[in-house]
């Protein structure tokens, strides 16, 4: 699914081709390891659409049941397509997997989100995306803590 909204329609979201073949390619089955990195993309009134998401670098930690982003490839990253949209691409949110059909949140990464969102300099929501083996998880968490839920959007 590549389109989600909020209840009411008041945003809507869309991952790229790009974005939702990265999500594909590390659904975490078997002993895989977590995996995960940064969403990139674009702000529009009513809407985000996340053009790039990074893929783990060698100085991740990525474990069954847990993944560490570390800061450097991903920050380079995201600086190179802030440069070259000239400012317009830039950073949205965080994505993980889970090694569970329809993923569920940990304690831990709630604690995360919430962190990052109460530390963005644009005042923003983090979009916060959980892969699943068979679901994505989509939410966007305010610095305060409050926490919405995206949907599958269905016309």
């Amino acid at each position: 699914m590549s389109d989600w909204t909020l209840a009411g329609g008041s945003l809507l979201l869309n991952f790229s081709d790009e974005v939702r073949g990265v999500f594909d390619r590390n659904v975490q089955v078997g002993n895989l390891p977590e995996s995960g990195g940064v969403l990139l993309g674009t702000v529009h009134e009513r809407g985000l659409l996340v053009t790039v998401a990074t893929t783990p670098t060698r100085l991740d930690r990525q474990f069954r049941y847990l993944f560490e982003r570390l800061p450097f490839g991903h920050r380079a990253v995201a600086r190179r397509q802030w440069r070259k949209s000239a400012g317009t691409t830039r950073y949205i949110g965080e994505w993980h997997t889970h090694p569970q059909d329809i993923p569920v949140p940990s304690g831990i990464d709630l604690n995360e989100w919430q962190k990052l969102a109460k530390t963005r300099a644009d005042k923003r929501p983090l979009l916060a995306v959980i892969v699943g083996r068979n679901d994505l998880h989509v939410e966007l968490v305010q610095g305060d803590g409050h926490r919405e839920l995206l949907s599958p959007y269905i016309e």
